[in-house]
């Protein structure tokens, strides 16, 4: 009689533990590979089970169907001690800016859905001299098509202000932590005002970089490193063609600082040119740094106008400025902060649909 009752308490058990396992088991995993995956940015897909980006504000999106989704990625963890941030936006759901804890990471980013179609976008937020992450594949129940991707294109250029450096404090306040913690590029004014404007993005940008001098021993401008998909490191060529934008934006001088106009304007100038020659429809906008004190702002305010006045009498009138209306530096290291960047990208956005006459998504 015990031998038939421990038998019984046996099949309960493995009853019980094979119904706890089945949600697990109705995952299936999708590769890197599948086509259902968008990629939008700078990526390099040599190894195309795992294509590498470096760039702040490269994204992956993809439709599923199911309760949950797991994402498998890789981290380069420069050093053996950096880490990757990524967001990652499921619905209308509250943004997820998740830490890489270590080179090879399985994240659970959904649980507990509605049994229905989702869509998701993975988001590097951090910059690339934290080193690359690599798309593994996704766990659901189903993948599915995602819808297709906005017409329009945007390409911001910029250095740590474009990057989100110093924007979130959600996790370590200013000064704790590590230099990259308080980076968020998902929530920095480009992606802002380019899904305000349903718009692809790319953020060509790298913190302390320069247009004719960077800082912290940088031994690269934005010149040099503007045509590479590993932009710090000034590696990998990338293909123009594989993106094409519709508006470019250029916020550079920062770092620069107020450097005499003779060894200023006239690269501005043939840096402008060489955009023109890889994105001959796009429009241009030159921009004031958002963080810049008075004194600098004055001195860029006066070198744009020079510099847009000089390549339009050339004969190039698609190529604008913008100034900022004030000085956004409420985040960490003088940076502007998350309720900062959605202002600039009030700005910004404004400025887009005067100029392109392009109307922002209405809530």
């Amino acid at each position: 009689m015990m031998r038939i009752f421990s038998i019984f308490i046996a099949i309960i058990l493995l009853t019980a533990l094979w119904a706890w396992k089945a949600p697990a088991d109705n995952l299936h995993t999708y590769k890197s590979t599948d086509k259902r995956f968008q990629y939008v940015g700078r990526i390099d897909f040599t190894n195309p089970q795992s294509p590498r980006f470096w760039a702040a504000g490269v994204y992956i999106k993809a439709a599923f169907k199911g309760t949950s989704c797991e994402l498998l990625i890789n981290d380069e963890m420069m050093w053996g001690k950096d880490h990757n941030y990524i967001s990652v936006a499921i619905d209308d759901l509250p943004v997820q800016r998740i830490k890489l804890i270590q080179k090879s990471n399985s994240i659970i980013v959904a649980n507990n859905l509605a049994d229905a179609r989702h869509e998701i976008t993975i988001c590097k937020s951090t910059e690339s001299g934290i080193g690359y992450l690599e798309f593994v594949g996704l766990r659901c129940k189903q993948l599915l098509a995602p819808p297709p991707l906005p017409v329009r294109k945007i390409e911001f250029i910029g250095n740590s202000i474009t990057c989100g450096t110093g924007s979130d404090e959600s996790a370590f306040p200013c000064n704790t932590g590590q230099w990259y913690d308080q980076h968020n590029a998902y929530m920095a004014y480009g992606p802002v005002t380019a899904r305000a404007l349903n718009a692809q993005w790319h953020l060509t940008a790298v913190a302390g970089i320069g247009l004719t001098h960077s800082c912290c021993n940088m031994d690269v401008t934005m010149p040099d490193v503007f045509d590479k998909i590993n932009l710090r490191a000034n590696a990998i060529q990338w293909d123009f063609k594989r993106y094409q934008p519709d508006v470019v934006t250029i916020c550079l001088g920062q770092n620069d600082g107020p450097v005499d106009s003779v060894k200023f304007c006239p690269p501005y100038i043939s840096f402008i040119k060489r955009l023109r020659a890889r994105y001959p429809s796009a429009t241009i906008i030159c921009l004031t740094s958002p963080m810049a004190d008075s004194s600098l702002v004055q001195v860029q305010k006066n070198y744009l106008r020079g510099i847009v006045s000089e390549v339009n009498n050339t004969g190039d009138k698609n190529v604008y400025k913008y100034y900022f209306s004030k000085r956004y530096h409420k985040g960490c290291g003088d940076h502007p902060d998350l309720s900062e960047h959605r202002l600039i990208a009030d700005e910004l956005i404004t400025f887009i649909e005067k100029t392109k006459h392009w109307r922002r998504n209405t809530p």
